[in-house]
């Protein structure tokens, strides 16, 4: 699996990460949601760089002009509901894409039984041939993401996959390596140290979908 760490150099999506941890910014929702949406933007860009192009004349006021466009068909997938945010900040970019959204939860364990990821709602478009991008913002352990690439994977084969995700901690990478073909690119806005008992990112950010959405029953 090929890993591109986008924060390793300093730019200003390094300043969109520090607002979106910070206690006090993340107060306002609305600002969160935003700051997550403008991580996705600069996150595009940097995938875009290894998508493919026609070069296209095209005709200006005053003339011609000799440019590219994007030659692939995009599939860009998010889950629901904390990928919202991320995945408007692909589309304002990546405006061409197909969209999908699918659910992913994890059940409680008990004594008897270890907890269980299930997959229940799809609104997906066909994705054979296609560059499949699945977006989410927290990567922990990364068994919600393999559940969700496996089940879209039911539905075809991809040309190409990318997963991007905002803060990733180490041990969601190393199932990621260990379960997803190793020609996926995985996009990370940033790595954190780890886990914690409970399989929360440390320092992480709180619950994405919370800050972004509301708390949850």
């Amino acid at each position: 699996m090929q890993i591109h760490h986008l924060s390793e150099n300093n730019s200003v999506l390094n300043h969109f990460l520090s607002e979106i941890r910070n206690v006090d910014i993340q107060k306002d929702s609305m600002r969160f949601r935003r700051n997550i949406e403008r991580i996705g933007e600069i996150m595009s860009y940097e995938l875009s760089k290894n998508l493919d192009y026609n070069p296209i004349t095209i005709t200006t006021p005053l003339g011609k002009k000799d440019t590219s466009e994007i030659a692939n068909q995009l599939v860009l997938c998010s889950i629901l509901r904390a990928g919202l945010a991320l995945h408007q900040g692909f589309l304002n970019y990546l405006d061409q894409a197909e969209n999908g959204f699918i659910s992913a939860y994890r059940t409680q364990a008990t004594a008897e039984k270890e907890s269980e990821i299930f997959v229940e709602y799809q609104a997906i478009p066909v994705i054979n041939e296609k560059i499949l991008l699945l977006v989410d913002p927290m990567l922990a352990t990364g068994q919600s993401m393999v559940a969700v690439f496996n089940k879209l994977l039911e539905r075809g084969t991809p040309k190409e996959i990318h997963l991007a995700v905002v803060v990733a901690a180490p041990q969601g990478i190393e199932f990621l390596k260990e379960h997803i073909p190793a020609n996926c690119h995985l996009w990370i806005a940033t790595v954190d140290e780890g886990l914690d008992k409970k399989n929360y990112i440390i320092p992480g950010l709180g619950d994405a979908g919370d800050l972004a959405y509301g708390s949850k029953l």
